[in-house]
């Protein structure tokens, strides 16, 4: 199977169980049946931008080449902090984009990764976006009307929780389950005045949720007991017994790699 990489496509099943298959140009790979077996991934020295298809020397904001990566509206600085969003301001490198992207539904969202932490998502992106993370618990707390108003509210809550996931810590264990309802209702007074202040604006909607929490399970028969990173840049052969998948890590018995951080990256994968 050769083509380039794409994040992994995953999706939870009725037991709770995170089902996953990796993308390979227009094919896909299932990989909970391949646990415990061998698997390889050859770099073949290509890099093929996700969005033109050009062959770059190297990879820019996940998988571009330089040109497309300055000037995507997907790949401005704001996607990453949308608190910084500047539509309002005219100069959003692609107006209908943002539209279409920024001015719907998101969520704002506690989750179990490394320990508890804050997230934001577009409408349409749960349960992914907690599977991409590793989470072993998720709740929604607000259904809002934009990326921006999400945004300030992450920014709120970061100030008491962690709004990013220690990669590291995630890849050794599942952690112990937390009782997400019991922690929203000790954060969310203390973001009240924020919360009425933006609920005042005529521009925000914020819906809050009364949600039960997901609780999701990987398909990992042994977690590392010290994390080393695969990394193709320094040695374009990843191959070892598969010994689990969490996030978009694949956990071999030699090593962990992040195949999302590895977009566009041309391979040659055998079993």
């Amino acid at each position: 199977m050769l083509g380039t990489l794409d994040k992994m496509a995953v999706t939870l099943d009725d037991n709770g169980l995170a089902q996953y298959s990796l993308r390979v140009g227009a094919q896909q790979l299932p990989l909970n049946t391949l646990i415990g077996k061998n698997l390889s991934l050859n770099f073949t020295g290509r890099i093929l931008c996700c969005n033109c298809g050009n062959r770059t020397k190297k990879s820019y904001a996940q998988g571009h080449c330089f040109v497309c990566m300055q000037k995507l509206a997907s790949c401005d600085m704001c996607v990453m902090k949308p608190e910084t969003c500047h539509y309002a301001q005219g100069t959003c490198r692609e107006p209908q984009w943002g539209l279409e992207h920024c001015f719907v539904p998101h969520y704002v969202y506690l989750a179990n990764t490394s320990g508890i932490k804050v997230g934001i998502t577009r409408h349409t992106q749960l349960p992914t976006r907690w599977l991409d993370q590793g989470a072993t618990q998720g709740m929604p707390l607000f259904r809002v009307n934009s990326r921006y108003l999400s945004g300030l509210i992450e920014v709120a809550l970061a100030q008491l929780i962690a709004d990013k996931t220690n990669w590291q810590a995630m890849l050794k264990s599942d952690n112990d389950p937390l009782d997400l309802k019991a922690e929203a209702e000790i954060l969310l007074p203390q973001i009240s005045a924020k919360l009425t202040e933006l609920d005042g604006s005529k521009q925000f909607i914020i819906e809050p949720l009364n949600s039960a929490i997901t609780d999701i399970r990987y398909p990992v028969t042994a977690y590392p007991s010290k994390i080393k990173s695969l990394n193709f840049d320094k040695d374009p052969c990843v191959s070892g017994t598969l010994m689990g998948i969490k996030g978009q890590y694949l956990i071999f018995d030699n090593g962990v790699i992040n195949i999302r951080k590895f977009t566009a990256y041309e391979v040659d994968v055998s079993l």
